[in-house]
């Protein structure tokens, strides 16, 4: 009987364990995206001096067309199927994302949240951001 109870705790400790790591999982694919997201931003903006106002594109092209230049095939989405948060005039961007964990005190991250909604379910504020050097997320 002990032997049931001793397995049973560690059995419980190792699914928390298993949940954790998916949630960080989903959450490094996060800040991933939006690098990868910010990268195609910069380049964007180098050779139209501004970037997208309101919303990206996807695929996300040269207004010209993707001949002219690509910067990204398919934009990615969060793990959780929503889009991105992206806020833009055209003289700056912000790009947004959902943290699943609590814990999670790294760059860019606010636990207390940006005031952008990010989706429903796991995390309905965004506390993930990355912007353009001449602004804050």
């Amino acid at each position: 009987m002990i032997v049931i109870a001793i397995l049973s705790l560690l059995a419980v400790g190792g699914i928390g364990q298993y949940y954790n790591s998916l949630k960080s999982g989903r959450d490094v694919r996060r800040k991933s995206d939006l690098q990868s997201i910010q990268k195609a931003l910069e380049t964007y903006y180098q050779d139209m001096g501004s970037y997208p106002a309101g919303t990206i594109p996807d695929p996300f092209c040269h207004p010209s067309g993707c001949a002219t230049a690509q910067y990204m095939q398919k934009l990615p989405t969060d793990p959780g199927g929503d889009a991105y948060v992206y806020d833009s005039d055209g003289t700056y961007y912000k790009l947004y994302a959902c943290i699943e964990n609590p814990n999670d005190g790294g760059p860019g991250v606010n636990q207390d949240g940006y005031g952008q909604i990010c989706g429903v379910g796991r995390c309905s504020q965004c506390r993930y951001g990355v912007s353009s050097t001449n602004t804050l997320p």
